[in-house]
């Protein structure tokens, strides 16, 4: 019986919101999760973003909502507001620990990491990543002027997809509204792909299972 290879994708959700915008494309998120489930085994699918706690309404709770009850594992904190040196008001909502660590801790029970991402600093997780026997495919896009990735980035993936060139199997339908449902009566919520259980319920004394099974 040929093994099916374990998939997790981590999408780092401001950059590829910026990434799609510029290409001129919606994500549909239901299409996406469609599209690497059908590639193997996915044990898990991350978003990762950083919301403004003090605003009456923002535009992305809609999306969060959905995606947390139709497949996801949605991670978000609050963003974080200073003052620079000139005094201007700044805010900073950086998810790159949150993704790595989740990355390291998941890496004994995965084969295959999607990276969604062009950000630079992700280089040395990739790198840490394949050391523990994770093959890592990074996706964004050179098709833009700038690049929206990081040439060290792009060049320490294992493979490199153009999100270009994924546009017609998750790209949104021109016309479909975005996934604003709420959240369904009764708090159903559709089924996560399952999560190994030494992840979802650490256990002080129970090692994590060998790669190789399942």
């Amino acid at each position: 019986m040929q093994n099916v290879e374990r998939i997790a994708l981590f999408i780092d959700g401001a950059n590829l919101y910026a990434t799609s915008k510029t290409l001129g494309f919606d994500i549909d998120y239901r299409r996406l999760l469609k599209e690497y489930q059908s590639k193997g085994y996915l044990v898990r699918a991350f978003y990762y973003t950083a919301l403004i706690e003090d605003q009456e309404y923002s535009s992305i709770r809609p999306l969060i909502d959905w995606l947390d009850y139709n497949g996801y594992a949605v991670v978000t904190k609050p963003v974080k507001e200073f003052t620079d040196a000139m005094g201007r008001r700044k805010i900073k909502g950086n998810m790159d620990i949150e993704l790595a660590v989740d990355a390291m801790e998941l890496a004994p029970f995965i084969d295959h990491m999607i990276l969604f991402s062009g950000d630079g600093d992700f280089r040395s997780l990739v790198e840490a990543m394949q050391r523990k026997g994770v093959r890592v495919s990074v996706v964004s896009t050179i098709s833009t002027q700038p690049p929206m990735i990081a040439d060290d980035l792009r060049r320490q993936a294992d493979q490199f997809l153009d999100l270009v060139d994924l546009q017609a199997r998750i790209g949104r339908d021109p016309g479909e509204r975005p996934p604003r449902e709420p959240r369904p009566e009764g708090g159903f919520r559709e089924p996560r792909p399952a999560m190994p259980a030494f992840i979802e319920r650490p256990s002080a004394g129970r090692p994590p299972r060998d790669r190789d099974e399942g």
